[in-house]
């Protein structure tokens, strides 16, 4: 289990907020996923990285990424900026909106962001970044948290300064990146060096400082003997898994008893695996449109087609498919082939 300020949760697993696929579909498909042996697996999940002028503004596209229901819970909403004072608005508005916790982005490499000085550029000047985390802990009155990198670059590491000022001001719980915003996602996530350049760097340095507040571990998490080595490397108080999980949303089932009997569970059933395919789509289908949800799922086989085999030709065969119907068509039958080859006897799948 993890505690952040006031909040307990089941799990010390959470799932990254990752620009453009962590959604709410995808997140109700993670959370659907039960237990091995009674294991809570999902701890928190993360929203997309979200503007707070748009969010405040309240146009469509930032409507849907800060979606939420009543099954995404516990849930933490993401925003990324510089000024301290639309920070603060945007987090109570976060909070109106059924926010769990908040976390405030200081670890996205991508320019976009960086060139608007919000998500890792806030690593290059700690003073008023730790001004702004103060002004959206004042804010509201859910946890606030902060996801950082390393450093901008070598020559600017921060593992060792700016997490225990951000604790000093009210942050609740910090989730580092093992990389500096230079390598993006080049390279190996830094998990224990020599050096100050590493995860553990920010776990020892808020042990002397925050014992209290929990450091977690982010970056190249694909299986659960790779959140067993993160936590053993580190000392980190859990793992944030982010692009692991795209293709196999059960990961979290694994890592959780994996993390807790010192063993993998039996593999997740491959029919299974399908079935949450197939679940993301009506999910889909039901918060946005035919379109939107086709053309997400067809994107999304590159993930998801790896774990599914052997299923020949799995994301060819998607690419031209035109309608609801057909995919649902398509990937029910395949399931059934799936239970086939499984040795169990095939009965027909219902809707979602």
């Amino acid at each position: 289990m993890l505690r952040i300020g006031s909040v307990q949760l089941d799990s010390n697993l959470l799932l990254a907020p990752i620009a453009g696929y962590c959604d709410l579909a995808f997140r109700l498909v993670v959370r659907s996923v039960p237990g091995y042996a009674g294991r809570p697996t999902l701890g928190l999940a993360c929203t997309d990285l979200l503007c707070p002028q748009a969010l405040l503004s309240e146009n469509d596209k930032s409507m849907w990424l800060a979606a939420t229901s009543p099954k995404d819970q516990p849930v933490c909403m993401q925003l990324y900026g510089a000024d301290g004072d639309i920070m603060a608005d945007a987090a109570r508005w976060a909070q109106a909106h059924g926010a769990t916790t908040i976390d405030i982005n200081m670890g996205c490499p991508v320019d976009k962001v960086t060139k608007k000085n919000g998500g890792s550029t806030l690593l290059c000047d700690p003073a008023n970044t730790v001004k702004l985390a103060r002004k959206v802990v004042r804010a509201v009155d859910v946890p606030v948290t902060a996801k950082i990198r390393l450093g901008w670059d070598d020559g600017r590491i921060i593992t060792h300064t700016l997490p225990p000022a951000l604790a000093d001001v009210g942050v609740a719980m910090v989730t580092v990146h093992g990389r500096t915003t230079e390598q993006k996602f080049r390279g190996h996530a830094r998990l224990v060096t020599p050096g100050l350049d590493c995860i553990r760097a920010v776990v020892e340095a808020m042990a002397k400082a925050h014992p209290q507040v929990p450091v977690i571990g982010n970056g190249d998490v694909k299986t659960p003997q790779d959140a067993k080595r993160m936590i053993d490397l580190t000392g980190c108080a859990g793992v944030m898994i982010g692009r692991g999980a795209l293709g196999q949303p059960w990961l979290f089932r694994d890592a959780a008893y994996y993390l807790a009997a010192g063993e993998p569970p039996p593999p997740y059933p491959r029919h299974e695996r399908a079935r949450l395919v197939l679940d993301h789509f009506e999910n889909l289908m039901r918060l946005r449109d035919e379109r939107i949800a086709l053309t997400t799922i067809i994107r999304r086989m590159s993930w998801y087609s790896p774990h599914l085999q052997p299923w020949p030709h799995l994301k060819r065969d998607v690419q031209p498919i035109k309608s609801a119907d057909r995919f649902r068509d398509f990937f029910r039958a395949g399931m059934e082939r799936i239970k086939q080859e499984e040795g169990e006897t095939p009965h027909p799948v219902q809707a979602a």
